[in-house]
Order: structure tokens, then sequence, then C-alpha cells
């Protein structure tokens, strides 16, 4: 694992990769923009730091091993190339490639560390920090002076050095004879003549070819060398050239393929935030409606059961009209009774009537006897004549109670006339309560099945608002999906920026 991170002039922090975000424990929030000491460890000498500003200040690289905080107060260790990026012969940014060191150069820094703060506490300094790496202080360090010597400087003591074997032992009688001054100034010349060669078509080259790679580590890509292939280095500079070269042209390729995905990334992005809103408002009409068809569905319930209990009272009323319609058909045959009765009644007078007329007869007989006989028939005669008048009586009272018989016959069938149409009412009556019965009982079928259906259309409803609440989710997790690849295109862009161009 590589943490990668690059940092501005002052030291704040303008990208860090994934890994780098993934080990501190900080978000890309909390690290863009703020001080890179925000990992500093507090184990760490300030020494360190020190050496490390003194060293990319002036354009150079420093490595080492560091010692990282972690955001909850853990640690990990590092081992740390920082390289300026230069622009005009100055640094404007710096870039940090850290890798995972060993465990013996773990415990060589944490050693090292520990001398630092030993001598720093106890004012004795007899080591001290440079470009990264550890220098005695003081004459003892003088010996390690000519690690430092350039190679042109390193050639020429070299021919310095010949000269004098050559010159020397002639000069002090140890060996042979000396050199006139114009055989000294003729090998003094050639090997002059062979230092400035040297250093003009080899040192030189060297350094150019030093200069180029440092400015291909510092991310610049905007140089450019000219190299002679005839040339004994013309090879090595074309190399290092066209590394350059071809990393700029991948640079320029990843350039521009990211900022499609960035743009891709950022369409994406908002159509997801706009689908996820459309969703939300779509969840919450849903919710909506089916609060609505939760009271629709309770109103047909109301309805359903009132139906029912209208039917219920429909059914009620169909038995008592049937049961009424009984009744009358009842009342109907026992005036239909009354009325032969009463024509019965008729016949009957009828008869006392004849027998009245026959009594009336027989008593004027009586008397026609009665006055024949004389003396001897007038007690019979007073008898028929009470019998006559009984049955003038009888006849008076036959007769009026044939005219009351009469009356109450037509009375008798004025009621029946009234009780067949009541009965004919009534029979109507019952036919529209019948009606009316199985009307209600279609109305309470259709009310059971509306209520069904709505319940249904509940649980469709309810479906739907799951679904829709998956689809937000989904919407929500494509939008987070979205928005963390336009966050890794943005890490990709400014992974990229800290390349220099022409």
């Amino acid at each position: 694992m590589t943490l990668v991170s690059t940092t501005d002039p002052q030291g704040r922090i303008t990208h860090c990769n994934a890994a780098f975000v993934q080990v501190s424990g900080f978000s890309y929030e909390e690290l863009l923009g703020q001080p890179h000491n925000m990992v500093r460890h507090p184990d760490m000498p300030p020494e360190a730091f020190k050496d490390l500003w003194g060293t990319i200040g002036r354009g150079r690289p420093w490595s080492g091993v560091v010692k990282n905080r972690c955001k909850n107060g853990d640690h990990y260790w590092v081992l740390a190339n920082v390289t300026p990026v230069m622009e005009n012969g100055k640094p404007v940014g710096y870039m940090s490639v850290r890798l995972k060191p060993t465990r013996e150069q773990i415990q060589d820094a944490e050693a090292l560390h520990a001398r630092l703060r030993a001598e720093r506490d106890s004012g004795r300094q007899t080591i001290r920090l440079h470009a990264g790496g550890v220098r005695k202080v003081g004459w003892s360090d003088w010996p390690f002076r000519a690690y430092r010597l350039t190679l042109s400087q390193r050639f020429a003591i070299a021919l310095a050095t010949l000269y004098a074997i050559v010159t020397l032992p002639g000069w002090l009688g140890i060996v042979g004879r000396p050199l006139g001054w114009l055989e000294a100034g003729l090998l003094a010349g050639g090997l002059g003549w062979f230092g400035t060669w040297f250093h003009l078509s080899v040192a030189r080259r060297l350094d150019e070819c030093t200069d180029m790679a440092g400015q291909i580590a510092g991310c610049n890509l905007s140089g450019r060398m000219d190299y002679d292939p005839r040339h004994p280095l013309g090879k090595l500079v074309r190399n290092i050239w066209l590394a350059s070269l071809n990393m700029q042209a991948i640079v320029d390729d990843v350039r521009a393929e990211v900022r499609c995905i960035t743009d891709a990334a950022g369409e994406i992005a908002q159509g997801s935030r706009d689908l996820a809103q459309r969703t939300e408002e779509q969840s919450a009409n849903v919710e909506e409606t089916a609060s609505a068809m939760e009271q629709v569905s309770v109103s047909v319930r109301e309805t359903a059961d009132g139906a029912r209990e209208v039917q219920q009272t429909s059914d009620s009323a169909t038995g008592l009209a049937t049961r009424g319609d009984e009744a009358v058909q009842d009342l109907v045959n026992t005036m239909q009774t009354i009325e032969q009765s009463s024509r019965r009644v008729g016949e009957v007078i009828q008869v006392i009537e004849g027998i009245a007329f026959q009594t009336n007869i027989l008593a004027l007989n009586a008397a026609v006897e009665s006055a024949r006989a004389g003396e001897h028939g007038k007690g019979f005669a007073v008898v028929a004549s009470e019998v006559r008048a009984l049955a003038h009586r009888s006849a008076a009272a036959a007769k009026e109670i044939g005219t009351l018989i009469g009356e109450s016959i037509d009375q008798v069938g004025g009621g029946g006339r009234r009780v067949r149409d009541a009965e004919q009412v009534i029979r109507e009556v019952v036919g529209s309560v019948h009606h009316i019965s199985e009307l209600m009982r279609g109305i309470s079928h259709a009310a059971g099945e509306q209520s069904h259906g709505v319940g249904e259309i509940n649980e469709a409803l309810s479906g739907i608002d799951t679904a829709t609440q998956q689809n937000a989710a989904l919407a929500e997790q494509t939008s987070a999906a979205c928005d963390t690849l336009e966050a890794r295109a943005g890490t990709l862009v400014r992974a990229v920026q800290i390349f220099k161009m022409r």
C-alpha cells in the first residue's frame, strides 16, 4: 500500500489518495486544506522536520522513516519520500510518497529518535540530520565531506593527484630526473584539457540528466533535452527525455479521460440526486394516496356495515309486510265469511217473513171460521186476532231486521271491497319491500365487493410504497455511489494536477 499526498509551499494538503485517507482515519474533508502536521506524531523529534523543510526548501528531495498519528490516536510508520515540485527554480509544492518500512528500519528510526532526544536533553550534540541522513558534528565529519564533491571536482582531484604522482618524485629527487618546465606545462595542459573535456562532455551532461530526472521526480514534465546519438551519453539522455515525453503523453491522456469521467460522474450524480428527490416526492404522494385510500376504505366499510344493517331492517320489514299480508288475507277471509253469514241471515229472515205471512193467512182463516161459529168461536177469534197481530209484528220485525241485515250486508260488502283494496295495497307494499330488500342485498354485496377491492388497492399501494421506498433507497445508494465516483474523479484530477506540462 502506497500513501500519497501533495501540499502547497505552506504545507497545506492539496491532495491525498484513498490509502492515505484509510490509514489516517481522517476524511477527505478533514484533510484537504489543512496543515500536513495534523498527522505528525508527537514522538517525532523536531530535528527531523527541521531537516525535512531545510532540504526540500532548497529544491532537494528528502527520504526518511517517519512516525505518523491516526485520528483515533493510534500511529503508523512510513518510509516517506518527499520531492519538491519546482517551477522557475523555486518549489511550488511538494509530493510525498510513503512506503511501508521494514522492521529493522523502524527499530533504527526509534533508536535514532531516542538518541536525538537524549542529546537534546543533555545539551551535548554529536550527530545531526542532513538531507534525511545522519552526520557527525565537528572535525569527525570532515572525512565524509568528500562524498559531497561533484563529479568534476572529484575528477579534477584525481587529475591533480596523477600530476603530482608524475612530477613530484623527479622534483624531489626520489626517482628519475625532474621534468622540465615545458614537459610539466605540457602535462598540466594535457590533464587540464582532459579535465575540461570531461567536465563539458561528461559531467555536465550527467548533471543535465540528473536535473532532468529531478524534474521528472518532481512531476515537472515540461523539460526538454538536446541529445547527440553519437555521444557516449547520447542514449542515456535520449532515454531520459523519452521517459519524460512518454509520461507527458500518458498524463495528457489521463487528464482528458479524467475530465470526461468527472463530467459524466457529475451528470450521473446530478441525475441520481434528481431521481432520489423525485422518488422521495413519489413516496410521499403514495403515502398520501394510501392514507386517502385508507379513509375511503373506512368509509366503504362503514357504508357496507350500514348497508348490512339496512338489509337486516329491510328483511325485518319484509317479514312484517308478509305477516301483514297474511293478516289482511285472514281478514278478507273473515269478511267473506261474515258476508256469507249475512246473506244466510237474509235467507232466514225471508223464511221468517214467509212464516209470518202464512201465520197471518192462518189467522185470517181462523177469524173467518170463528165468525161462522158465532158465540162458540169468540175465544178462538180473540186468539186468532192476537196471532194475526203477532204475525204482523213478526213481519214488521223481520222487515226491520231485513233492512238492518241489508245495510250490514252492504257495509260488509263495502268493508270487503276495502279489505280487498287494502289487500292489493299490502301485496304491492310486500312486493316493493321485497324489491327494496333485493336492491339492498345487491347494494350490500356491491359494498362488500367494493370494500374488498379497496383492500386490494390498499395492498397494492402498500406494495407500491414499499417498492418506492426501496427505489428511493436504491436512488440514494446510487447517488452516494455517484458522489463517491465524483470524489474519486476529483482525487484523480488532483493527482494529475501535480504534473507540470508544456
